[in-house]
């Protein structure tokens, strides 16, 4: 019966591994298609649930919307003059 329980709880836990790693991919497709379609506050939108499901599930999978942070400071900053 142990046995049963043991298996039972492992498999639930393979599925909700797969569905966070599938809604982390659904994340990052979405947020790139908002961008791609100067859909701004939409691409703020998935690439902060993005970085949510990364943190809350414990993926530590690096950024793939750093890039383009990183081009927005560079932008920034030489605007403002800093």
């Amino acid at each position: 019966m142990r046995h049963a329980i043991k298996a039972a709880k492992a498999a639930l836990m393979n599925d909700r591994f797969r569905l966070q790693m599938e809604a982390l991919d659904e994340a990052e497709r979405k947020g790139w298609d908002s961008l791609a379609r100067y859909k701004f506050l939409m691409f703020g939108y998935w690439a902060a649930q993005w970085v949510s499901i990364n943190r809350l599930g414990g993926f530590s999978r690096p950024n793939p919307f750093g890039a383009v942070v990183i081009v927005a400071r560079g932008k920034s900053c030489r605007r403002s003059g800093a």
